[in-house]
């Protein structure tokens, strides 16, 4: 294959390794702030309470070629035996923190919307409402807890 039969130099290989020289992991002995190998080997192993899977089925390589059935991979199955707290029989389900509010609260939007300079030491935002209800994970966590309420074991 000629020069003249191949396309476009701009996105021909170079010839050199040095892309993939810059590329490369960075060695942890020269990397800042990253645990050293002598820190790796200072820390030590804490191998497992009992070995796991060496009395299975499929450690040798005869087993694993021949397969599993579908019984066999059942038969392996451990069934989960704690009761979560939402799963105890007669129980109450997830427990409230007495603490959180029952309403959830809406975007909070500073009085200049972020853009200008903070001269208030205090946070000030007023409560847009929510956005449309696709609040993230954060957002959704946020609740009103009301002022002054004397027993926080009234509410919900």
């Amino acid at each position: 294959m000629s020069e003249q039969d191949r396309a476009d130099d701009a996105y021909q290989p170079t010839g050199s390794n040095e892309e993939q020289q810059d590329a490369a992991p960075l060695d942890p002995e020269n990397a800042v702030g990253e645990r050293t190998y002598d820190d790796m080997l200072d820390e030590g192993y804490s191998p497992p309470e009992k070995p796991r899977g060496v009395n299975s089925k499929g450690t040798t390589a005869a087993e694993q070629n021949e397969g599993e059935t579908l019984d066999e991979r059942l038969e392996q199955e451990v069934p989960d035996t704690e009761n979560r707290a939402d799963d105890e029989p007669n129980g109450e389900g997830e427990p409230v923190d007495p603490e959180t509010g029952g309403e959830r609260a809406g975007r909070l939007v500073a009085p200049d919307e972020g853009t200008g300079p903070d001269t208030t030491k205090e946070a000030v935002a007023t409560d847009r409402g929510i956005d449309g209800g696709a609040a993230g994970a954060e957002e959704a966590a946020v609740h009103v807890v009301p002022e002054g309420d004397p027993d926080p074991d009234s509410r919900p």
